[in-house]
Formats: structure tokens, sequence, C-alpha cells
């Protein structure tokens, strides 16, 4: 049904109050869904499925809020919170019981913080932290294993063992035996996070209450989430249940329904946390903003990703996928409804709550309910259909974010943003050189100019910028640069100064007898522009160029422009160690980790103020690509950046697999599909093939083939190996990709496989150390957690795009 235009003026102006603060939030505060792209006759659904069935008495009410980016785009409050003893109306600041959300926002995210904080590691057995848990064979248990609910503990201990006093439910616990192997069987467990929230206890000197009030909800602002509620709070608690008998039975408010945490005093690592929608939204913001939210950080981005990672069981028949005190695809997770994909992540509360988030389109979506007030309630199937309406409400990625300008000589920023309530609509990225012709070349006008390039510098219709710029009105071309490959990118050795034959103009080559432009060089030169395209990976040589020609052109006083293109394999992935200082070359030309997650131009910004360059730097900004875009979203032309860099699927392998080509090992070069295969003459397909599915790489699967290079590493000989198949490439962290194939060869193969050969690309002691001294794979990369922190510090100070 249409919207009649009086009630859309008022919704309009209703909203501009609301935003200007000259309304306040009533039973239905959340800014109108248009202002994110978001569809708002669908939103309304919500309301008609939620309403019908409080009317088939599954609920006596409900608030739901959905986010996308750091807005609320919906927020409405429906029937009742009570309806015993007697009815009181929903509204939208509702306080809930929690139930088993509490195991991911309060247990889960106050371990990750003491594994950052070096207090334990993931793959610590329990038993080193807690002794007596390690009876009965339970002394191989992790912390992982807990987390992900594969200790092959029971689901619950019976109630009678928690009647006795909370040191005695701990001691029954302890006594526990496994129904399983851990490790190898999904079985969904309180008991493993009773036992996390002792294990936040011991190891910070605090109650899981305490610690994870002064970490987690004071630090995000979420002023009414805690476990055993203060008095004042109870009016606006939705009772649950009812509790004691006879004469003595009572509604339940305020006090936690879960039996079990109830007699644990409250306060369980799997049920006790009360909450609003309106708080659980700035958690969901701050693990969509990886792990901070207006300036407070309370994980670091590694603790996130690794918190919302597939982890496999070492059995190959379990396929249930959990993260770290996250549901990603499991019998539980059916309030991810039918659109969200794999990569989102989320949680149930057994009184009728839950979270749903999806970092892909950064959309969140809160149900909160106490469906257990009722004798028959049930809102399993009503969690997943009001997710569904959501993400069905999505057009595409939201732009909301962080806002950085970046002001150009001559650029005239386009007009053409959608108004609030425009739909998004899927646009093609424009490119630097793009938005340099559209504004008439205006940083060039009258000026000699230099071109560092390639075949990949093009237009978005398909014009070599050389072209372009040599045709541009009073603009002179004078001089070609050429990286690594040539200037045509076909050459896989040293390439020597030449002419371009179109043009007549001089290629001085910097991949030659220098790899930065000379004094000579640069003579009778304005402004030196770079444009070619990256491909997201510290070790690939073009950014190199870049800071050396960059360093070149602030001694020689000349202009430097790069002309911004797009990171193929997205802004947001960053991975790896960073570069030690002492180990900085042409093929790790700054401190940064393998994959950086950054453009050409955000790059040139941090090298000229990060290493005192100084140099007179414009970049002219892209449009059209958000940072969370891969190359496939740009609808732009794929043109291969390097000889051996044919597919979005090899440039995604790229951080990992090239890491491993300094060793004995073929990763390709030779074949029709470089970076897709690895093998090698001494290695057994089916064998390695089966090391790499027991070891679970997230977003990964192998097939062993046999193949023979026809050049590079073991040319002509044939190799045993394994095909590469990314299956989820969100999900898929190629450096820890690498790291495992390397600890894998190293163990299978100690005498062919040399791990020291990863020095050179991998650039860092410490991480190498690890690699040769650890008998396993790294269970988590907290060896360079610290220095990736500082990194995205850094980093956040240069970036463009949202």
């Amino acid at each position: 049904m249409r919207t009649p235009p009086l009630y859309r003026s008022v919704a309009i102006l209703v909203m501009v109050l609301f935003l200007t603060g000259g309304i306040v939030r009533s039973q239905s505060p959340g800014s109108p869904p248009e202002a994110q792209g978001m569809s708002s006759p669908t939103l309304d659904r919500i309301g008609l499925i939620v309403e019908e069935e409080i009317q088939k008495e599954k609920l006596p009410g409900a608030v739901v809020l959905v986010g996308r980016g750091n807005q609320i785009v919906y927020w409405k409050a429906f029937g009742n919170r009570a309806t015993q003893p007697s009815p009181e109306a929903m509204t939208a600041e509702t306080i809930f019981d929690l139930a088993s959300l509490t195991k991911p926002v309060a247990t889960a995210t106050s371990v990750m913080i003491l594994v950052e904080r070096g207090k334990l590691r993931l793959a610590d057995p329990v038993a080193k932290h807690i002794p007596e848990f390690g009876a009965n064979g339970k002394e191989t248990i992790t912390v992982e294993h807990l987390l992900t609910h594969r200790s092959g503990l029971i689901a619950d201990n019976p109630i009678e063992e928690y009647q006795q006093g909370t040191e005695k439910a701990f001691e029954n616990i302890y006594n526990l035996k496994t129904l399983s192997e851990p490790g190898t069987k999904f079985l969904y467990s309180d008991v493993n996070f009773i036992v996390l929230g002792e294990l936040v206890r011991r190891l910070s000197g605090q109650p899981l209450d305490v610690f994870a009030a002064e970490n987690i909800f004071k630090p995000l602002g979420m002023t009414e989430t805690g476990f055993r509620p203060a008095e004042n709070l109870k009016t606006r608690i939705a009772p649950t249940d009812q509790r004691g008998e006879g004469d003595k039975k009572y509604w339940i408010r305020g006090e936690v329904h879960d039996p079990r945490a109830f007699l644990l005093g409250g306060v369980a690592g799997h049920a006790g946390l009360f909450s609003t929608a309106r708080d659980l939204s700035r958690y969901c913001r701050m693990m969509l903003n990886h792990g901070a939210i207006d300036g407070v950080r309370i994980l670091s981005p590694l603790s996130v990703a690794r918190m919302t990672q597939f982890r496999a069981a070492t059995n190959a028949a379990d396929s249930v996928q959990r993260g770290l005190g996250w549901d990603i695809a499991s019998p539980f997770s059916s309030n991810r409804g039918d659109l969200f994909p794999i990569g989102s992540f989320g949680h149930t509360g057994f009184t009728g709550t839950s979270i749903w988030i999806d970092p892909a389109s950064q959309t969140f979506v809160i149900f909160l309910s106490n469906r257990v007030h009722l004798k028959n309630g049930d809102v399993t199937a009503l969690r997943g259909r009001v997710a569904t309406i959501v993400a069905g409400a999505l057009p595409g990625p939201s732009t909301d974010g962080p806002s950085v300008n970046i002001v150009q000589p001559g650029y005239r920023p386009r007009t053409g943003k959608p108004t609030s309530f425009e739909p998004l609509k899927p646009t093609q990225a424009r490119n630097g050189i793009d938005v340099l012709v559209q504004n008439d070349f205006q940083p060039l006008k009258g000026k000699r100019v230099g071109l560092i390039t390639n075949h990949t510098g093009r237009t978005a219709d398909g014009r070599s910028t050389i072209d372009v710029l040599f045709k541009a009105p009073d603009v002179k071309l004078v001089a070609l640069f050429s990286p690594e490959h040539g200037i045509r990118g076909v050459k896989d050795e040293k390439v020597e100064n030449s002419t371009d034959e179109k043009t007549g103009l001089p290629i001085f080559s910097l991949y030659g007898e220098t790899r930065q432009p000379t004094p000579k060089m640069l003579e009778g030169i304005d402004v030196l522009i770079f444009d070619i395209q990256d491909i997201g990976t510290r070790f690939y040589t073009y950014i190199s160029t870049m800071g050396l020609a960059m360093e070149a052109a602030a001694k020689a006083n000349i202009e430097f422009v790069v002309l911004d293109r797009v990171n193929p394999i997205t802004g947001t992935h960053v991975e790896g160690p960073v570069a030690d200082p002492e180990k900085l070359s042409f093929v790790a030309f700054h401190p940064l980790p393998v994959r950086h997650g950054m453009t050409v131009g955000e790059l040139a910004r941090l090298f000229n103020e990060e290493r005192n360059i100084h140099a007179r730097l414009t970049v002219v900004k892209l449009e059209g690509w958000s940072r969370r875009d891969w190359f496939d979203d740009t609808r732009l032309t794929w043109v291969n950046p390097s000889p051996n860099m044919r597919s979005l699927t090899e440039a995604t392998l790229y951080p990992g697999i090239g890491l491993l080509e300094m060793t004995d090992l073929s990763v390709g070069r030779g074949t029709d599909t470089p970076f897709e295969v690895i093998g090698a003459p001494w290695i057994d397909e089916r064998t390695l093939a089966a090391e790499i599915r027991k070891a679970g790489i997230p977003g990964l699967t192998v097939v062993p083939v046999r193949f023979t290079p026809k050049a590079s590493v073991h040319k002509d000989k044939e190799c045993g190996g394994v095909n590469l198949i990314i299956t989820d490439r969100d999900q898929f962290n190629a450096v820890e990709c690498g790291l495992e194939l390397a600890f894998i060869l190293k163990r299978l193969y100690p005498k062919e496989f040399d791990i020291a050969k990863l020095d050179k690309l991998l650039a860092d002691r410490a991480t190498l150390n690890e690699l040769r001294n650890h008998p396993n794979a790294l269970e988590s990369p907290t060896i360079w957690e610290k220095e990736l922190e500082e990194f995205y510090r850094v980093r956040e100070r240069y970036l463009i795009y949202k």
C-alpha cells in the first residue's frame, strides 16, 4: 500500500526533529529505515507478524531493534511485557532477562579480553588454570573447546547438584566425565560456560559480573546491563515464569530465570545477564566496528575476527559451525532467518531473546521477548522470520561510518549522493583516473607530467591512462616510468629503459638498474603521477615503487599525485604480522601487516607522514567503492596486474600462499592457476589434503591433485599437491592459511620443507621463531596482536573511504 503524502511529510518532519534533538523518543524510537537505504514498507511487516504471534499467545510482547552501521533504523515495542498478575504494556526501554545471550556478550567477551592480556591462550587446557577440572579424563579439554561447545561435557548436570551450595556445585562439575572425545563433537552445554565464568574469576581476581561491568558494559555505555539488576529497575523488567511453591509462589522479576544460575547466586557464565535493546545495540555496533565504538576499544579487531570465525571439529562428520561463544550455522541458529549469509553470526536465549549480526551488510537484529511468561510461549520461528524480513529490506551495503574528506586542487565533489529517502543503488566504482577526467584534469593544468603506470592504468571504459593524459588539453605528458613486470605487465625479469611506440615518450624502468627515479629522470617534470592497480598485499612491489618515487619527488620538490584505485580484496580485512623495521626491503617497504586493507592513495598518505617524506601529495579520490567491497562488487573489468595474478580468487589467496614461494614448493607458477595449487615432487597429495582438512581452515576446502609446472620452481617435474578452493572468502584468512600450511608441511616433510625460507616475505622474527619452535599450528595470532593493534590506530588516521 502506498504511504499517503501527508503521513510521509509528517514522518520526514519527525525524523528531522529527532535528528536535531527537537523530539524525545517514544515507544517506537527508531529513525526511519529509509535513511539507511532500507525499505520501510518491508520493515513494517515485522509488526504484522509479531502482533499475529501475540494473538496466538506465543509471546506476551516483544521489542525489536534493527541497526545498520552506526544507526538504529527500526525500534518498536509490541504487546505487553506482563499479562500476570496484571497487564503491563511493553515499552522500547523494557529490561529483559537475556538467558543464554549471557554466553557471548558477557562471558566469551570477557575471556577474549583475558586472552588479549596474555592471561591465557585459547589452546590452554582448562586444567592449567583450574587444576580440579582435569579429573576423570578432562585434562585435554581446552578453553576453545568450551567456547565452541566441543568439550564433550554434558549439556546440563542434574539440578540437585547445584542445591548443595556454590562450592559443591563446582565440585560436582569438576567430577564430571566427558560423553565424547574433546574437539570431536558439538554438544551445546551450559556447563561449558559455567566453567568459563569461573575461569574469568580465577584469572582476573574478580567475579564475572564485576569484570564484565568494568571491562565491557561501563566502557560501552551499556548503563542498564548487568547481573542482579538494582531494585529501582525492577518495574521496567519483563517478568518471566513463576518460582516457589504454594503461598510462596511469585512471578520472577529481576531474578535470573535459569534455575542453575539462580542457585549459583544469579551470576554464572551461561545465564544471568539483563539488558535493554538500546544497550545491546551498542554492543552490536562494537562488534561491527571491529571491537571499538565512539573512540572506546573493548576488543582488538583480531579478537572480533577470531570470535566470529568458524572453527571446525577434528571429526569431519561434525559440520556444525560455531565461533568462540557465537553461533554461525548450527541447529540453534534459526534466528539467522533464510537470507543472512554464512559469515554472519548470533545467539539466542531460552527466555525468548536473540541477536543476529551480519558484517557484510553492517546490519544487526535484536529480538527481545519474555515468551516463558506464557505457558505455551514459543518464538523460535518468529525470530527467524523477523531476521528474514530485515535481510529482505537490504538493497546493498551500508554507507554509514566515519567520514573522511580529501580536498584536492581542482576537485569538485559530486552532488549525486542519494538523499535520505532515496534507496541506495549499486553503481560502478570509478577509479582516480576517471575522476580526474571528470574534473577536466584540474590538478595537472599547465604542467609537465611524468607518469608511473603499467597496463592496469586505464579508465573504466578501457582507455589507457597514458593515452588519456597524452591527449589531455593543457597537460604535457613528458615521461613514463614502469614498475616490476614492465609497462605492459608481461615480464618476469629485470626491465630495461625503452621508448613507448605509440607516443614516442621515454620509458624509465624502476625495476632495472634502479628502483627509484633518479634526478636526471625527473628533469623537466613538474608533477609525478602514480596510477597502478595494487593487490592489497605488503610484498606486492608496486606499493614499494610508489613509496620510493614519493621520496624522489620530495627531494626534487616535485608534486606527487596518486590516482587512487580500489583494493580488490577489500579495505576491511587486515591480516598477519607487521614487518619488523630491521627487515624492510623492496618487498617490505614499510612496517605493514601482510594484508593491509588500504588503497594505494591511503598508503601514500600513510607513507608520506609516517616516513617523514614530506612530498607535496595529492590523492585523487576514487568513487563508488565501499571498504567492504570486493573487486567483483565494483563492476570494473579485471586486468591481470601481473603475469601470475589472473583472478580475484588468486588475489584472495596470495597474501598467504605468496608467503610460501621462497621455499622449495611450487605455488602454481607455470600452471594455469597460480596460487590456487601448491605442490612438490616430494609431496603425497592425499596425505597433504587429509592433513589440511583436519586443520579445518575456515572458508577453505582442498582437492588432492598432481600437476607439472612449466616454469619457476619444479619446472617440468610432476608434483603432488592440492588445489585450494575458497568456500567463504569473508571467513577465509589467507595469512593464517599460509602459516597453517607451513606448519603442516614442516611436520610432514621436515627434510624437504625449510620453514626458515619464509623469512624474507614474512619479515617478522617473532612469528618465524614460533613457526620454527612450536610443535603445532599457531592457535591464535597473539604474537603479533600488539603490533597489529598499533597499526590499526595508525592506519585509522589515513583512511579515506567508509
